[in-house]
């Protein structure tokens, strides 16, 4: 769980490594929102712009792929789940995932699930995990047990391979459940595996995928992408009633097409990925510290003592995951620079030196 929101005070740099949500628009994105800026279109996604990014989602993730682009991540995961799912119904999911520890009860407050939750000292889950958990079909006493959410990359900043994905969802449709992405950082992971997005959702049978932009160089704006219409209902109720409905829905579409009609999408998570690695290979150099999760996206998780964490974020924001063990997360970004990497290992070594 990570500490409260370090935001930079008087004198801190601006530019740290707390989330890729504290982190700028990208300019495309930016220049996306000023060419539709012009005259008049129908609201609630009637309009052209809308219509071109389903195109566009299309070519990414198959025929049959629906999109409802959503205002923010939250509120794609309930709508998805809720679609997916009846008021008895549980979800299955890792015990670190973002829907159980980080949205406040939102599927369980907004969209009435049970969240069964699976330890997962990586944060991935397993057909193993699915099966032990997969359990109370037809009690009435139990909350029957309906999707398996998975997120891409883990919270812990770890990748699903295509394969893993794949098992997973064979674990869940074998079961007669249904498997639901979490994919707020699902660029950086197929960037991380140089896979389409495609081959790590739809080819691997995802049903419902809730497509992260915010942290890849959106202003705002995410979306919900129906891999599987035969998986879900009235999701187009749902996100209305979840209150995920945007009138002048063209400036939330213009900014996922800028994202995805290109390959703007691969060289922000490209980009975000390689200043992960170059951030955990400089820590790595520094005698005494632990690197405790594979580095395999943005995200790059150590320990490191608690007066040090305190000392760094006077200069650089970034949270504190683990309290009990002392352990940070350090999260890179689409403009996350080389030198912003190199002073904070520079900052870090110093601490750390005897």
């Amino acid at each position: 769980m990570t500490s409260p929101d370090p935001s930079p005070s008087p004198g801190r740099a601006a530019r740290g490594f707390a989330s890729d949500n504290q982190a700028t628009v990208h300019p495309d994105v930016l220049a996306a929102l000023a060419e539709v800026n012009h005259g008049h279109q129908p609201a609630y996604g009637a309009d052209t712009t809308t219509a071109r990014l389903g195109e566009v989602v299309r070519r990414h993730f198959g025929a049959r792929a629906e999109v409802f682009p959503v205002f923010n991540g939250t509120g794609a995961n309930v709508v998805s789940l809720q679609a997916m799912s009846e008021r008895w119904s549980a979800v299955i999911c890792p015990d670190s995932a973002h829907v159980n520890t980080d949205e406040c009860g939102a599927a369980e407050k907004i969209a009435g699930l049970k969240l069964i939750t699976a330890p997962t000292p990586d944060g991935r889950l397993t057909p193993e995990l699915v099966e032990r958990y997969a359990t109370g079909f037809g009690n009435i006493q139990r909350a029957q047990p309906s999707a398996v959410s998975i997120s891409q990359s883990t919270e812990l900043g770890t990748v699903y391979t295509a394969a893993q994905v794949a098992d997973v969802a064979a674990a869940a449709h074998e079961r007669g459940m249904l498997l639901h992405m979490d994919g707020a950082r699902l660029a950086n992971a197929a960037a991380s595996l140089d896979l389409p997005l495609g081959a790590l959702t739809t080819d691997a049978g995802v049903d419902v995928l809730s497509f992260g932009g915010t942290k890849n160089g959106l202003l705002m704006g995410e979306a919900i992408i129906v891999l599987n219409p035969d998986a879900v209902r009235g999701t187009a109720f749902l996100r209305k009633a979840g209150m995920q409905l945007a009138s002048k829905m063209r400036y939330v579409s213009a900014q996922l097409v800028a994202l995805l009609e290109g390959d703007l999408w691969l060289r922000n998570a490209r980009h975000a990925n390689a200043m992960a690695r170059r951030l955990a290979d400089a820590a790595r150099a520094v005698p005494g510290m632990e690197i405790t999760q594979p580095v395999e996206a943005n995200e790059v998780f150590a320990v490191i003592p608690k007066d040090v964490a305190e000392r760094l974020r006077e200069r650089f924001a970034f949270y504190t995951w683990d309290e009990r063990t002392g352990e940070v997360r350090w999260v890179c970004s689409f403009d996350t620079t080389e030198s912003d990497v190199d002073a904070f290992a520079a900052a870090l070594a110093a601490e750390l030196s005897p």
